[in-house]
């Protein structure tokens, strides 16, 4: 039976409760932290600053300055002692370095950031006294991808061809270590933690300035009537829209902080299985919703390595969490359009009214 998330429901979870989100200042931390907000949750932020302006974080500014931290997951001794003097109930891990191609730049900051920040984190949990339900956000590329028409499960092997995807399955394993050493669902009664990955598709929405992202790319060269270059036209990614992978973060928090052993160490969060869209299909969806414009193949330029089929197999989060999602892929692009096409001064005020009825549909 498919059970929509709606506003009651999440409310009833996190009215009152305090939850550490890092990475607030990026794309998902910035709606995570707003769709928290919005359900009574006191929220506190721990990131670098924005890597880009006019993003969702700068547009919301949402948070009191002495739940604003700016600093480095790497930065150990300031990442325990915000969250220790926090003490929340909750926590979603988000901070990351983020982009494939980024990664092939910086990649021993990438596996630093992405491997060794999740350590940080879960060793300065260690010392948190009390109750905690935390969440590691990984991705999709987590897998050992054979660009195969398969939909990967969660337990498939993990790999990563790229510093990136290395990273993140990387950080799987930091993950399972330290639940197995330290937070292991059989003593939860002395340690009182909770712990899961989640690992969601490509993930579009408002607010996203990221470089070398589709979305943004796509908008900026809208804005600026110049033809969308397109690398990868008929690469296949499991394309949902944000609060799609937000909601399923939160109703896998609240079931583990109720019953810790009903719960997978890993969950998959994606489109249907017959909802995959090509690079191509994707703009020229955001084509049409803008209302103008035009795109190019420039696959023939030299690129660095990408994988061109991805899929996801959500059974897992449908089964256990009773979680599904609710716009097709076309859906989300229409929704992510249609905060770019808001005037600066209205975009704040879109995002509340696109979580609002994302939540009461």
């Amino acid at each position: 039976m498919e059970i929509v998330v709606n506003f009651q429901q999440l409310q009833t979870y996190y009215t009152g409760k305090k939850v550490f989100i890092t990475g607030h200042t990026g794309f998902k931390g910035a709606w995570l932290t707003a769709l928290l907000q919005m359900l009574g949750a006191t929220v506190k932020g721990y990131a670098l600053a924005p890597a880009y302006q006019s993003g969702l974080f700068d547009v919301l500014q949402s948070l009191p300055a002495g739940n604003n931290i700016i600093a480095d997951i790497r930065d150990k001794a300031t990442l325990t002692n915000a969250l220790i003097s926090f003490a929340p109930d909750y926590i979603f891990h988000l901070a990351a370095q983020p982009l494939v191609r980024k990664s092939y730049a910086l990649p021993a900051a990438t596996f630093e950031v992405n491997a060794i920040g999740t350590a940080n984190l879960l060793e300065a949990l260690r010392q948190l006294p009390g109750q905690c339900t935390t969440v590691i956000i990984t991705t999709d590329k987590v897998y050992e991808n054979r660009e195969q028409h398969i939909l990967y499960k969660e337990d498939d092997r993990l790999g990563g061809y790229d510093p990136y995807s290395a990273s993140k399955a990387c950080t799987e394993l930091v993950v399972s270590a330290f639940r197995n050493s330290f937070f292991n669902p059989a003593s939860r009664a002395v340690h009182q933690k909770a712990i899961a990955t989640a690992r969601a598709g490509n993930v579009i929405g408002g607010g996203d300035w990221s470089e070398d992202r589709i979305l943004p790319d796509i908008v900026r060269a809208l804005q600026q009537d110049k033809i969308i270059e397109v690398r990868n036209p008929n690469a296949v990614r499991p394309w949902q829209h944000v609060l799609e992978p937000l909601t399923g973060y939160l109703l896998l928090a609240a079931k583990m902080n109720e019953d810790p052993s009903s719960c997978s160490p890993a969950y998959n969060f994606g489109p249907l299985p017959g909802d995959h869209l090509t690079v191509k299909q994707l703009v020229t969806i955001a084509v049409q919703q803008w209302g103008r414009g035009a795109w190019k193949d420039v696959s023939g330029s030299v690129q660095p390595h990408e994988a061109t089929l991805l899929q996801l197999d959500i059974g897992l989060a449908e089964r256990e969490l009773q979680w599904t999602p609710t716009l097709s892929a076309a859906e989300a692009v229409a929704h992510s359009i249609s905060w770019y096409k808001q005037p600066a001064g209205k975009q704040a005020g879109f995002t509340v009214e696109q979580i609002k009825n994302y939540l009461s549909a």
